[in-house]
């Protein structure tokens, strides 16, 4: 079965409490466990980023159980491909919060330091989540 790679950004809901993102990396850990996808995703208070990878069937199923979650608007595919290999193999799904230095890796793949998603080049975005995967791997490195 082919790998494909899902790349979305969406708008954070008007009633998001910080409870849900706890619970919404915990349900995509334990669900994308299952279903042999991983990914990364990134947000702020305003906007979500993600990448899905795996299966045709098993990115899309997951993509639309998203699309109809109230807390996710404005969801928008940026980029959807076959990929030859995964880029984030070793997450369910890792993460990381808006930061200084996100601000800073902001600034490389946007017009301003400020996270948002749909100012991006879908190439951009992928490669912002390149970098961020390399700032999580330096922080447990250095932990």
């Amino acid at each position: 079965m082919s790998l494909v790679c899902l790349l979305y950004a969406s708008t954070i809901s008007e009633n998001f409490s910080p409870e849900d993102i706890k619970q919404i990396l915990s349900s995509a850990e334990r669900n994308n466990a299952k279903q042999h996808v991983t990914g990364m995703l990134s947000f702020n208070r305003q906007y979500f980023l993600q990448c899905l990878e795996g299966s045709r069937e098993q990115v899309n199923e997951i993509y639309h159980r998203i699309a109809r979650d109230p807390r996710h608007q404005r969801l928008e595919i940026l980029d959807y491909q076959a990929i030859p290999k995964r880029s984030f193999s070793e997450w369910h799904m890792g993460y990381l919060q808006d930061t200084q230095t996100l601000s800073e890796l902001f600034y490389q793949y946007s017009s301003n330091d400020q996270f948002d998603p749909y100012t991006m080049s879908p190439e951009g975005a992928f490669l912002l989540l390149l970098d961020i995967k390399a700032e999580i791997q330096k922080a447990l490195q250095a932990s």
